[in-house]
């Protein structure tokens, strides 16, 4: 890609363009179409963008693999802490309504907790997922 100067010019700038929609996406999601697993692979796509650009080596240091297997375990981790604090406060799995004393601002944080359980979870298994396939090498 070092030939190529315009490319890579033009694709670092849309990295942080594409970041700043994944996180747009992820936190405007309970109101709009999209949510956490969209936002995930959203924020995967940025990182393969960036891999493509700057090598495989460079992308495992800005986020290690054993970081994107410790956020995969974390997302699940966040979501399910939503569904049994329902269950903790007198609710059923899931139930947001009763996680504040305002009904309506206990679905809201409900919801905006699961999906950022599950837009961490997405993004974090997605960069795994590349990561596994990016480091083979031909015939392994």
């Amino acid at each position: 890609m070092n030939r190529y100067i315009v490319l890579r010019v033009i694709t670092s700038l849309m990295i942080p363009i594409i970041l700043i929609y994944a996180f747009y996406v992820q936190f405007h999601g309970e109101y709009s179409p999209g949510g956490g697993f969209q936002a995930g692979i959203v924020f995967t796509a940025a990182f393969v963008i960036y891999t493509l650009l700057y090598g495989l080596e460079s992308a495992q240091r800005a986020i290690p693999p054993e970081a994107a297997h410790a956020l995969s375990a974390i997302g699940v981790l966040l979501f399910a802490a939503f569904g049994f604090a329902s269950i903790l406060l007198g609710g059923n799995f899931l139930e947001y309504k009763v996680l504040l004393p305002n009904d309506q601002a206990g679905e809201t944080f409900g919801i905006i907790g699961i999906e950022l359980g599950v837009g961490i979870t997405v993004a974090a298994v997605g960069l795994t997922l590349f990561y596994s396939f990016a480091g083979r090498r031909g015939g392994e």
